[in-house]
């Protein structure tokens, strides 16, 4: 009946705040479960599986979040760029790689998705195959995040936010409409980058160099 009831809010709000034929900008939607409903790890599981055309979230807090499905150009950004990191990885061979569909089970709560993430090998592996099957319980070593035109850039700070606090040692947040970056690291001032050429990502990502015309 909880499942039921949830899927029936998703879908309410996913039709509500899709783009239309009139325009109506595509927008994220929160359903603050508690302190009426408290949801299991494996309730919010069979939601995610029960419901694959929609993208849910859950915060620190425990809110259930809504994800708009992202335009076209967007979409192609997040192809582009999952793909400098798949190509990175395969030569290098030092971690797994993740695009914006896989959530994690963050040690201080909350399950995310990324629109990129990177695992190193070792702590990947000493995952459970169970724990492979469904969110890992873990925080990436890197994550990345690219705004859309439908989000707040004040919402996926505080998510990038809750990266850290989970254990992420690299973040980067770019926003191709201002061409900024901000670059997070563990116990360091966010570091915002003004119209950047490219992005190292060392010594996380030894070797790693993303050039942002794939963005800009």
């Amino acid at each position: 009946m909880i499942l039921f009831r949830l899927r029936s809010k998703a879908l309410a709000a996913y039709d509500e705040n899709t783009t239309t034929s009139t325009g109506v900008s595509m927008t994220a939607y929160t359903i603050k479960l508690q302190p009426a409903l408290a949801m299991t790890d494996d309730q919010f599981y069979q939601l995610c599986i029960t419901n694959p055309d929609l993208k849910f979230e859950r915060n620190a807090e425990g809110d259930l979040l809504i994800m708009s499905p992202t335009g076209g150009e967007t979409g192609n950004r997040n192809v582009e760029l999952a793909t400098e990191f798949v190509l990175w990885n395969r030569q290098r061979r030092l971690g797994v790689v993740f695009d914006s569909s896989t959530g994690f089970k963050l040690p201080r709560g909350g399950e995310r998705s990324p629109d990129v993430a990177w695992v190193e090998q070792s702590r990947w592996d000493a995952l459970t195959p169970e724990q492979r099957q469904k969110f890992p319980p873990l925080a990436p070593d890197f994550v990345l995040e690219l705004m859309s035109p439908s989000d707040q850039l004040s919402v996926i700070q505080a998510k990038m936010q809750e990266y850290m606090a989970s254990g992420v040692r690299l973040g980067w947040l770019i926003n191709p409409r201002s061409h900024q970056v901000e670059v997070y690291r563990p116990e360091q001032a966010i570091e915002v980058l003004d119209n950047p050429a490219r992005l190292a990502g060392d010594p996380v990502l030894p070797g790693f160099m993303l050039k942002m015309a794939l963005v800009w």
